[in-house]
């Protein structure tokens, strides 16, 4: 017995090891199968596929979930039986998800501490708890850019390659100022194609949202009005797009209505499935002021995970950089761990953006996303702003009385739901 730990010790897995022996329910080592729950396009396919063949010891069993995710986990989780050893949790839900972390192993306790530094640290700390328990690994992220139409921006006389539009429109009013002299070149075009979208980027730049961790609302201070204003500001100059939906979405993206889109990386994909036949035809710059997040997902092990330890090593193994990059390719999913961003996956030119190297702009983006506190509640809370600004932007609200009415409202659910 002595030799082994002392062989373990050497090889720096002692606490490795006891960390497996002592998570979750207990259970390890015995058991034949594991099972992984996720959603349609929450993993690759193709990486997940390869790793029910590499880990031969155990019986993968993998199950797309249709529907709504969160109901499903949470309703099994609630009954108790047949919840999955390994489980995904969207990004729109992992602050709940943490305000019960008790039912999720703490992934620190097997050895993730050992592996945050291969991921962007931000997404790291938003699938942990207050007290730094890792819930969450991360699997994708969402870092903010430009999507643009090159040739639209040049018959509006504007810069065309992605370093002079950074350069150009490196804050929101120079992005407004071009998008009044585009519509004189181009009257039927616009260079903001959601105020909500504005909004929630502006909100995502800054290092607070609507509740701050003393769970108390702010959503009526300066960092949110300021974002709204910017919002609001979009409308006034007559540079926001018409709400376009659907089919209608998608004819303004190929027809040149819509000139740029403020996205996050995976809108890339939406880009090139709704604008058919624009290949070569777009680019990509960097955010106005800086990049936010918008999405991505984590793997989490629910306290019921029948080998802790082996779950794990499934988990590092499927969110490698080589396997996040190999999801990159096959579903579309930017990866948290930067060191994917210098394989060939990510590295190599995109003949759809005219062979740009986007990654050289998203991949920026990522690294400098600030760190966020995002409560429960925060959702909810926002979701007045959100309506109120498409008063503002469809039907023409007073922006001040808009404004006033989403501060009212989200006090209203903030007391709802505990916060002060």
């Amino acid at each position: 017995m002595e030799l082994t730990r002392r062989t373990l010790i050497q090889a720096g897995l002692l606490s490795l090891a006891l960390a497996g022996c002592s998570s979750g329910n207990g259970k390890g080592g015995g058991t034949k199968e594991l099972t992984l729950w996720y959603w349609g396009g929450g993993l690759s396919d193709k990486v997940v596929a390869d790793a029910v063949k590499q880990f031969k010891q155990i019986t993968l069993k993998p199950s797309v979930i249709g529907g709504d995710f969160k109901q499903k986990l949470v309703t099994t989780m609630n009954g108790r039986k047949f919840v999955p050893d390994i489980t995904g949790i969207k990004g729109e839900n992992i602050a709940s998800m943490l305000d019960e972390a008790n039912r999720f192993i703490d992934l620190n306790t097997l050895g993730a501490d050992k592996l945050a530094g291969q991921y962007v640290p931000w997404k790291w700390k938003q699938g942990s708890t207050k007290d730094g328990k890792l819930i969450g690994f991360p699997i994708d992220i969402g870092p903010t850019a430009m999507f643009y139409r090159q040739d639209i921006f040049k018959r509006g006389g504007l810069p065309t390659e992605p370093a002079e539009v950074t350069a150009a429109m490196s804050t929101w009013e120079d992005l407004f100022a071009a998008g009044q002299k585009l519509k004189k070149a181009v009257p039927d075009a616009f260079i903001v194609d959601s105020v909500l979208q504005v909004f929630t980027v502006a909100v995502g730049q800054g290092d607070k949202r609507f509740i701050d961790q003393s769970n108390h609302f702010i959503g009526d201070q300066d960092h949110i009005r300021k974002a709204w204003d910017v919002a609001v500001k979009s409308v006034e100059m007559g540079v926001a797009a018409p709400k376009f939906d659907g089919q209608d979405l998608n004819a303004a993206m190929t027809n040149g209505k819509l000139a740029a889109i403020q996205g996050a990386a995976w809108s890339a994909l939406d880009i090139k499935n709704g604008a058919q036949g624009t290949d070569g035809k777009w680019r990509v710059a960097a955010a106005p002021v800086g990049p936010a997040n918008i999405g991505g997902s984590f793997l989490a092990l629910p306290t019921t995970c029948r080998d802790p330890q082996l779950a794990f090593q499934i988990v590092t193994w499927l969110l490698s950089a080589e396997n996040q990059a190999r999801g990159f390719t096959d579903a579309a999913l930017f990866p948290s761990s930067p060191a994917s961003y210098a394989l060939p996956a990510l590295t190599q030119g995109d003949a759809f953006f005219g062979g740009q190297k986007t990654i050289e702009v998203l991949g920026e983006a990522a690294k400098k996303v600030p760190v966020q506190y995002e409560a429960s509640a925060d959702a909810a809370v926002s979701q007045p702003y959100s309506d109120e600004l498409t008063n503002v932007w469809v039907k023409g609200k007073n922006r001040d009385q808009a404004w006033n009415d989403a501060v009212a409202a989200a006090k209203q659910i903030a007391e709802r739901q505990g916060v002060s």
